[in-house]
C-alpha cells in the first residue's frame, strides 16, 4: 500500500518470520485467545492483551479502521469457575437460596466487568467481537448450537468418537496433528502432559464433550447432558466471527499446546480446511521480579493490584506505566516484570510531552519498527527521540502525538488544582535560585521528584530579558 510500510510477521506454525498478506485485505481478520473469568486478571493476562492492541491498532493504521476484524473470546464456561461459584457462594447454594448457574453468572459478570475495566486503564482498544462461551453452546434461534453441530461433524468425518459418556478428538485421525507444538504424537509419553484413560483410544485424545451430573452447568446434546471441553470452543467462536479459515491467531505461547494445537486438528478436521490461520503469533512469558510468578512464590500480582492498590512497590502504578514497561520488551521474549522496569517506564514517559496528532501520520521510524514483527523495542526508542525533537520543536508535536497514539502510550495533560499549583510553582521557583547560584544537585533533585510524579519541566530562554524560565505540565 502506498506510503505504508511492508509488515512482517513471524509465524509461529512456519518458525520463520515472512512477509503478512492478507486473505482479503478489505477485511483482516484477527482471533486472541481471551480471559477465562475465575479471577482477577494477573499481570501475565496484561502481556497478550496489550501487544495484540498494539498489532490490532497497526493493522487498523495500514488496512484502515474499517477493514479490521478483531475477535478476542471470553470463556465463561469452565471447572475452574464451577470451583470458584461453589467457594464464594457454597453456603447459599447449599441452604437453596442460590442456583450454581446463578453463582457462576455472578462469578463470571464481576470478573468479566473487572477485566474491562482493567484493560481499559491499561489503553487498549474494544475489540470488534468479543463472544463468549456460554452463547455458542446454547441453541441459536433456529435451534443448532455452535459447538454441538462441530462436534457431530467431527463424528461425522471420523475424527471424533464417542465413548465412556464423552465425546473425544481422534488425534491419530490426523496425519499432521503436532504441527504447530512440533510434537510427534508417538515421541509422546503417556501420562506426561496427556490424561491416560481407558476410554481413549490414544493418550493425546481430548474431550470435545462431558456429561454434566445434576448439580453442574450443562446442555442437552445428542450425547446426553454435558458441556464442551475448553478446545472447541474456541474453535466455533472463531470461525462464528472470522471464517473458516482467517488471517492471525494470537495468544500466550503457553497455550501452544495442548490448546491450539487441539484447535487446529478440530478445526481443519471440521471444515476440511488445509489450516485455521494463517499466521500464529505468541508472545513470551512473565516472570516478576526474575521469578515465575505464583501465589506460593508471592509474586502473584493482578491488574487490579497494581492499579489500585500499593502492593507491588508500596505505590499504585498508572496504566500508561504499566503498558509501556511491557512494549520496552519484543513480544516474543521472556518479560522480568520489575519495580525497576516500571520506575524506568516511568520516568521515560515523564519526559515525553502531551498533545494531539491532529492531522499528523505517525513518523516513518515507528511505523518501521512495528512493521518489522511488531518491534515494540525498536518503537519506542524512536518514539522518545521524537520525544526530544518535540520538546525542542513544537512544530513536531503532532507527528509524536500520532506516533504515540499507535502505540496506545500517548501522553496526556492532567487538571491541577489551584493548591498544587501553587505548589508546584514554588519548587520551580525554588529550583531556578538553585541554579543561579550553581547548585546543581539539589536543582536536578527537584526536577527529578517532579518528574516521578509526572510533572515536566521545560526549561528556556526569556525572549526579551535572556534569562532563564522554566513552564511545566502535568501528565497522568
Amino acid at each position: 500500500m502506498d506510503g505504508l510500510p511492508t509488515l512482517k510477521m513471524y509465524n509461529t506454525l512456519t518458525r520463520e518470520k515472512a512477509v503478512f498478506t492478507p486473505i482479503d485485505p478489505d477485511n483482516v481478520r484477527m482471533y486472541v485467545c481471551g480471559p477465562t473469568v475465575y479471577d482477577f486478571a494477573h499481570i501475565g493476562n496484561a502481556r497478550p492483551v496489550i501487544v495484540f492492541d498494539v498489532l490490532y491498532r497497526l493493522l487498523r493504521h495500514v488496512y484502515g479502521e474499517s477493514h479490521v476484524t478483531y475477535a478476542r473470546n471470553i470463556t465463561d464456561l469452565d471447572d475452574k469457575i464451577n470451583a470458584r461459584a461453589l467457594r464464594d457462594f457454597g453456603t447459599e447454594i447449599g441452604n437453596g437460596t442460590l442456583s450454581l448457574n446463578e453463582a457462576i453468572r455472578r462469578v463470571t459478570e464481576k470478573t468479566a466487568n473487572q477485566f474491562h475495566s482493567d484493560v481499559a486503564i491499561l489503553g487498549s482498544l474494544e475489540p470488534t467481537h468479543e463472544p463468549r462461551a456460554t452463547e455458542f453452546v446454547q441453541p441459536r434461534d433456529d435451534g443448532k448450537s455452535d459447538m454441538i453441530t462441530l462436534i457431530e461433524r467431527l463424528i461425522e468425518r471420523g475424527h471424533a468418537y464417542e465413548t465412556n459418556g464423552e465425546v473425544l478428538f481422534d488425534t491419530v485421525s490426523t496425519s499432521d496433528y503436532g504441527e504447530l507444538s512440533k510434537r510427534n504424537l508417538d515421541e509422546q509419553q503417556a501420562g506426561a502432559r496427556v490424561a491416560v484413560d481407558v476410554h481413549k483410544k490414544s493418550p493425546g485424545d481430548f474431550v470435545l464433550w462431558k456429561l454434566s451430573s445434576p448439580e453442574e452447568p450443562g446442555w442437552d446434546s445428542p450425547w446426553g447432558r454435558g458441556r464442551p471441553g475448553w478446545h472447541i470452543e474456541c474453535s466455533a467462536m472463531a470461525a462464528a466471527y472470522l471464517g473458516e479459515v482467517f488471517d492471525i491467531h494470537g495468544g500466550g505461547l503457553d497455550l501452544i499446546f495442548p490448546h491450539h494445537e487441539n484447535e487446529i486438528a478440530q478445526s481443519r478436521c471440521a471444515h476440511g480446511t488445509k489450516v485455521m490461520a494463517n499466521v500464529w503469533m505468541h508472545n513470551g512469558f512473565v516472570q516478576v521480579e526474575g521469578r515465575k510468578m505464583s501465589k506460593s512464590e508471592g509474586n502473584f500480582v493482578t491488574i487490579y493490584e497494581l492499579l489500585h492498590t500499593e502492593t507491588f512497590g508500596g505505590r499504585k502504578w498508572p496504566g500508561e506505566v504499566l503498558r509501556l514497561a511491557m512494549l520496552m520488551t519484543h513480544y516474543r521474549e521472556p518479560i522480568d516484570f520489575s519495580i525497576k522496569r516500571l520506575e524506568e517506564a516511568e520516568r521515560l514517559l515523564a519526559k515525553w510531552p502531551a498533545g494531539t496528532p491532529g492531522d499528523a501520520q505517525p513518523d516513518a521510524s515507528v511505523l518501521n519498527a512495528l512493521a518489522d514483527d511488531l518491534n515494540t523495542v525498536a518503537a519506542v526508542q524512536a518514539l522518545h527521540a521524537l520525544a526530544s525533537a518535540a520538546n525542542a520543536d513544537p512544530a513536531v508535536l503532532p507527528v509524536f502525538a500520532a506516533s504515540a497514539a499507535l502505540l496506545g502510550v500517548l501522553p496526556k495533560e492532567a487538571e491541577v488544582d489551584s493548591a498544587v499549583a501553587s505548589a508546584v510553582d514554588a519548587l520551580v521557583a525554588m529550583r531556578l535560585e538553585m541554579l543561579k547560584t550553581k547548585n546543581f544537585a539539589e536543582a536536578d533533585k527537584i526536577r527529578d521528584d517532579l518528574a516521578a510524579k509526572g510533572i515536566q519541566l521545560k526549561d528556556g530562554k526569556d525572549a526579551a530579558t535572556g534569562e532563564r524560565v522554566t513552564t511545566w505540565d502535568v501528565r497522568r
